[in-house]
């Protein structure tokens, strides 16, 4: 296992729609530890393929990291099945560090995808866990938190990201 680096805004990676997984080998096995261990250490809740330079449809979850609830879920090729309700709440992306704001997401989602061995399944989620699948399937569709502002916070959100150390760097 390895930590990988993760990409910044406005890495053009991070727009890109991520392909469908076709092989369950090794390769992808590993590149799930290595996400896994990538978020972990970053620290966050989730992390999709993309962000680390990978474009597949691979990402993540993990909302109670450190607890005893503490739990991984690999979603290779997700998808929303159903959704219902509204939340708001505070988010942020480690590809977009030090940078937070209000999104609105489904209060609950149930997904449906594939294990890293091929293997499908179903996950209803609601809350947190909900907000943090929503926000790496997005992700995988080259969506950022970002994109889904709207008005004078999308306006504010524009103007903090030019001003980003990094992203004034990367001549963005």
């Amino acid at each position: 296992m390895a930590v990988r680096p993760i990409l910044l805004f406005p890495d053009p990676t991070l727009r890109r729609v991520a392909q469908a997984v076709g092989e369950f080998d090794a390769r992808l096995r590993e590149l799930v530890e290595d996400m896994a261990e990538t978020m972990y250490d970053a620290p966050g809740v989730g992390l999709a393929a993309p962000q680390v330079g990978i474009e597949m449809r691979v990402a993540v979850v993990d909302v109670e990291v450190g607890t005893p609830a503490s739990r991984l879920h690999v979603l290779v090729n997700p998808r929303i099945l159903a959704s219902e309700g509204r939340q708001t709440g505070e988010e942020g992306c480690l590809s977009i560090p030090g940078v937070t704001d209000s999104v609105d997401r489904p209060a609950r989602v149930t997904v449906g995808a594939l294990d890293a061995g091929g293997r499908p399944f179903e996950l209803a989620a609601e809350g947190l866990l909900a907000r943090a699948i929503c926000h790496e399937i997005d992700h995988l569709d080259g969506i950022l938190f970002v994109d889904r502002l709207t008005g004078l916070r999308k306006e504010s959100m524009a103007r903090r990201l030019r001003r980003l150390p990094y992203v004034r760097e990367a001549g963005a």
